[in-house]
């Protein structure tokens, strides 16, 4: 019975990555041209509201950069274009999982090196002046 229930648990997880009602097949964050590009690809995707994307620096905290709906074809992507802090920064990423029922879940943790120009650090800069 025991040994019935592990190799479950190990088709699910070689299958993807069971979080909630989603069953995630790759998770994928990169930088380029000034921005990060997160893609995602599900198998299933039961009660699902929506993700959220999750950010943090490497010793900071998450916060929420936004929401991406459910589609048919559970192909996704998220252009991150406010990553631009510092010159070289490893950003850390989640998806945060929200079922109909409220319920929560998160992704594994993805992380990039992610390089900007002068001229958007600056701005970037300014920007954060005046929150």
């Amino acid at each position: 019975m025991m040994k019935a229930k592990f190799l479950i648990v190990l088709f699910l997880i070689s299958a993807g990555i069971l979080v909630a009602g989603v069953s995630l097949v790759r998770f994928t964050v990169r930088s380029s041209s000034g921005n990060v590009i997160l893609n995602w690809e599900t198998n299933t995707e039961t009660n699902l509201k929506h993700f959220i994307v999750e950010r943090k620096s490497v010793n900071g905290s998450y916060m929420d950069i936004g929401t991406v709906n459910p589609r048919t074809d559970r192909s996704y992507e998220f252009v991150d274009q406010t990553a631009f802090k510092g010159a070289e920064q490893v950003y850390v990423y989640r998806l945060r999982i929200v079922d109909n029922d409220g319920s929560i879940s998160y992704s594994e943790e993805r992380s990039v090196a992610h390089n900007v120009s002068t001229v958007k650090r600056t701005w970037g800069s300014i920007k954060a002046y005046f929150r």
